[in-house]
């Protein structure tokens, strides 16, 4: 048995040992992706909709602040926020188009250009409202499972796929018996965790049970959260021409 031989032969080894671990990996990472995905299935149809959003934001010693929203939703890369509450800022409106954002003032000629991360109201963020599905920011991987009442959860870890998404890192907690989101914590560039969401008062909207209530409390001022409660939830036809800057002043 020659030299070249048994080289070819221990490399051919080498290699077939290394496939397991590499399929188990790539298995994994369709798995955390799939599953996120299902659970963005869940709080959101696929297709065109518009849904009403009030969000009522308190604080220690501060009287509680509520506002309404439409979001008018195309697929992840095109949505409308429209402000309908308080009257003083109706007229409002956020358009968002892939990753970029611009919010349209009634008393302002021109768009102003916006983040993702950047504050709404109380706790939420822009990319909260105006960004519906994590599948397209975020790659996923399966970090652990937890059990919490008896009940079996995945936890994922999502990681931004550029800088311009609304969070740097989430950590995402998904019913493993129905992909249901159950809890979410955000973290910023620096790892420091920012808030936590509660996917809560699942009901029957458009064929599949969804959230229609979206606790986040502050992680660093205690006591200051945001309650989001989602209703009149109804697919919807939206033209393109709805997501330009130019047509932010026709939308009422």
């Amino acid at each position: 048995m020659n030299q070249s031989f048994l080289y070819r032969l221990m490399v051919a080894c080498l290699f077939l040992a290394s496939v397991p671990s590499t399929v188990a990996r790539a298995e994994e990472a369709i798995s955390a992706q799939g599953i996120l995905e299902n659970a963005d299935q869940i709080r959101f149809p696929r297709e065109s909709f518009q849904v009403d959003v009030n969000v009522t934001s308190t604080a220690p010693d501060q009287a509680a602040d509520i506002r309404k929203y439409r979001v008018l939703s195309k697929g992840n890369e095109n949505s409308v926020v429209m402000t309908v509450e308080p009257a003083s800022d109706r007229g409002q409106a956020i358009l968002m188009k892939g990753r970029d954002l611009w919010i349209f003032l009634p008393d302002v000629s021109q768009p102003v250009r916006l983040s993702l991360s950047q504050r709404l109201t109380g706790q939420v963020a822009n990319g909260d409202l105006a960004r519906a599905n994590f599948t397209g920011d975020y790659n996923a991987t399966i970090l652990r499972t937890d059990t919490i009442d008896d009940e079996k959860f995945y936890v994922l870890e999502l990681t931004g796929v550029d800088r311009g998404v609304t969070y740097h890192k989430v950590l995402y907690w998904i019913r493993q018996t129905n992909h249901w989101p159950y809890r979410a914590e955000f973290y910023s560039l620096s790892d420091r965790l920012l808030k936590t969401a509660y996917y809560e008062d699942f009901k029957l909207l458009l064929g599949k049970h969804r959230p229609t209530r979206l606790v986040m409390e502050d992680a660093l001022r205690k006591g200051e959260k945001s309650v989001l409660e989602y209703s009149e939830m109804k697919l919807q036809d939206l033209p393109d021409k709805i997501f330009t800057k130019n047509y932010l002043k026709k939308l009422e």
